[in-house]
């Protein structure tokens, strides 16, 4: 059969790239002295031996036993850069000892049942286990003195620079010295790792997102007062996050940093290969220029030097905005470079503190909101449930009028969910709505006393309806691939004999890659468990990433009927097109059969390879729902093998 010429185009691609892959991050570090290194490896170890006292000890006391991260991350930063020789200076030696110092500290007063940092304020370094991987990760936070805790308190989102030396030992160093770069007063101040150095993208959102649930857990922290802030790689971070979370926030400051994958990685360059149709699709899914709309409710502050390359962003997103009738508000550091001027950084403080003491409504009157993906799928009190085709933009628009009727207008949705809750919530409550317009159908709801509600469109007419089918794309269930990984799963490996040597040899190599990228840029182990050792608490609480064929691995034989392909010792068949078992293989994500609720994932960790030690806008999804790898070409940095062919289920995962 002969390959057509994109796909031919994407193997001399994936050849170049792997003849000069980036650099890997985090490098190596130097030498360390043999005495220092006898130091640290014995104070590691017997710190962990603390910790698991600790474990032990506190087994009964489940209040002091969630305390034991904030000890953990002082074990971490140390043994991972002792493990992977990611120490850069004899300063970061010192650093190492004082990290354990402090670790053992916490250990002591822990089993003495004190917790003194949880009173402490100022600069202070804590740390949670991740749902994600059951990884420790740490973050930072600043609290002032003088806050009144007595009272909901505003917390703004710091949101860090790219630092590709930037371990754990070097966060909590960092987070120990100094405040973020921006400190609008009275306010508490959260900086998370981010999981390293990839622009909250992935597990680093998630990063973002459950540090600030442990913030708030800690803090009484006022819901409507929360802003968000970074520069550079932050600063990308912030558009992303401010657009794709637009009910999060009550104001948000990019400084630099990129929007978009396409023009900031200049993809059309003259003399670059083209990146593969669904791949730039996919670059859709942390664009910020294209859903700018989603600031229509978020103060946005932007701030570029005049001369940095990266004011490219606010120039983009200004331009952006204007298309649909909305001002960035600008501040520019004359003749600067790449880093904030003293007096716009002033200026920009300022208007920042205004912002967080207003706060945001609880309940926006008019909200508008734009999607890509039923990843990212709600603003506010307005979730869309459903998307008549994925990666064309869905909008809504919707209004209150008075405090009975609602107008709202919509594109590509086909089911939309409406929670009132907080007009109950406000002093004095309003009445929840009884009349609704939605796409200029008339609709009233007799006997409606609920605050929430779901609408759904048949044949194009809008009526009351249930939650939308299991075998339907919707929130958290909707590919591409890479989706499995932003919640909790865990890896299946095959203990059987696969259909074909190359497969074995293929999987091995491909988990081992999988596991190496997880820990350099995610910073976490990955969770793998053996076929035989799933249980039914795996199979209710994660997606399940199945490695091998139906012949070694079990669960992949199991749900094997009720997956949307056929696989044998002869033949692999998906979607009308039989290829050679021998030397092909499914990559795919689909619900799984066993839960709806979530996803299996067949043979394929996070996919975006070695661009996951480049450019932060190129970590973005490398393979869409599913593709057939032809195992005759072996994987190299770029691509798992030869792609035979990709692409995207529809909205009922057909």
């Amino acid at each position: 059969m002969r390959l057509p010429s994109a796909i031919i185009a994407f193997a001399l691609t994936a050849s170049a790239y792997a003849q000069n892959p980036p650099s890997k991050i985090p490098p190596t570090g130097i030498a360390i002295p043999e005495a220092d290194r006898a130091e640290l490896t014995t104070g590691a170890a017997a710190l962990a031996a603390e910790i698991q006292a600790l474990a032990s000890n506190l087994a009964k006391e489940p209040r002091l036993l969630a305390l034991l991260p904030d000890v953990e991350i002082f074990h971490k930063a140390v043994a991972w850069s002792l493990a992977d020789n990611t120490l850069y200076s004899p300063q970061e030696i010192k650093t190492a000892k004082h990290l354990l110092a402090e670790g053992h500290d916490r250990a002591k007063q822990l089993a003495e049942h004190h917790a003194p940092w949880l009173k402490a304020t100022g600069l202070i370094v804590r740390g949670y286990r991740s749902k994600l991987d059951n990884s420790i990760q740490p973050y930072g936070l600043d609290v002032p003195a003088d806050l009144d805790l007595t009272k909901p308190a505003p917390l703004m989102v710091w949101l860090l620079g790219r630092g590709e030396k930037r371990t754990e030992l070097a966060f909590l160093a960092e987070r120990e010295a100094g405040p973020p770069q921006l400190t609008p007063k009275n306010t508490i101040f959260l900086i998370p790792y981010g999981r390293f150095c990839n622009a909250t993208k992935f597990a680093g959102e998630a990063d973002v997102m459950e540090a600030l649930a442990a913030t708030r857990a800690l803090y009484p922290i006022d819901a409507c007062r929360i802003a968000v802030a970074g520069f550079s790689m932050g600063g990308g971070s912030v558009w992303h996050l401010a657009t794709h979370y637009p009910g999060l926030w009550c104001a948000a400051s990019p400084g630099a940093g990129f929007a978009e994958t396409p023009i900031f990685t200049k993809a059309d360059a003259p003399g670059k290969a083209p990146r593969p149709a669904w791949e730039q699709t996919l670059w859709l899914q942390y664009e910020a220029t294209g859903i700018c709309a989603n600031l229509f409710n978020v103060p946005t502050l932007a701030y570029a030097g005049e001369i940095d390359a990266q004011k490219e962003a606010s120039d983009l997103m200004e331009a952006a905005m204007a298309k649909q009738g909305l001002a960035l508000e600008r501040f520019i550091g004359p003749a600067t470079a790449h880093k904030y001027e003293p007096e716009a950084k002033t200026k920009l403080t300022t208007r920042l503190e205004t912002l967080i003491a207003t706060g945001r409504p609880a309940m926006p009157q008019e909200i508008r909101f734009s999607t890509y993906t039923l990843r990212y799928a709600e603003s506010a009190w307005i979730r869309i449930e459903g998307m008549e085709k994925h990666w064309e933009r869905a909008d809504v628009h919707a209004k209150f009028n008075d405090d009975k009727t609602l107008t709202v207008g919509t594109k590509n949705v086909t089911a939309l969910h409406f929670d009132f809750l907080a007009l109950l919530q406000l002093k004095p409550a309003r009445s929840l709505p009884t009349h609704l317009t939605l796409d200029g159908q008339p609709l009233v709801v007799p006997g409606y006393d609920k605050p929430v509600l779901l609408l759904e469109k048949t044949a194009g007419k809008w009526a009351v309806g249930n939650h939308p089918a299991a075998m339907a794309k919707r929130p958290g269930l909707t590919g591409p691939v890479d989706d499995a990984f932003v919640d909790a799963f865990v890896f299946v490996r095959p203990t059987g004999q696969p259909l074909n040597p190359a497969l074995g040899h293929w999987v091995n190599s491909e988990l081992s890659s999988a596991r190496q990228l997880w820990h350099d840029v995610f910073r976490g182990d990955l969770p793998i468990i053996d076929d035989t050792a799933i249980s039914a608490a795996d199979i209710a609480n994660k997606n399940l990433i199945l490695w091998g064929d139906p012949s070694s691995n079990r669960v992949i034989a199991k749900i094997l009927p009720k997956l949307p392909l056929q696989w044998d010792g002869k033949n692999l068949t998906f979607r009308g097109q039989t290829y050679s078992a021998a030397d092909h293989t499914p990559i795919l994500i689909f619900p799984n059969p066993l839960n709806p609720r979530h996803y299996i994932v067949i043979n394929s960790g996070l996919d975006f390879r070695a661009d996951g030690y480049g450019n932060n806008a190129l970590q973005t999804p490398k393979l869409p729902d599913w593709a057939i790898i032809d195992l005759t070409v072996p994987p190299d940095a770029r691509w798992p093998g030869k792609i035979a062919a990709a692409g995207f289920f529809d909205e009922a995962w057909k």
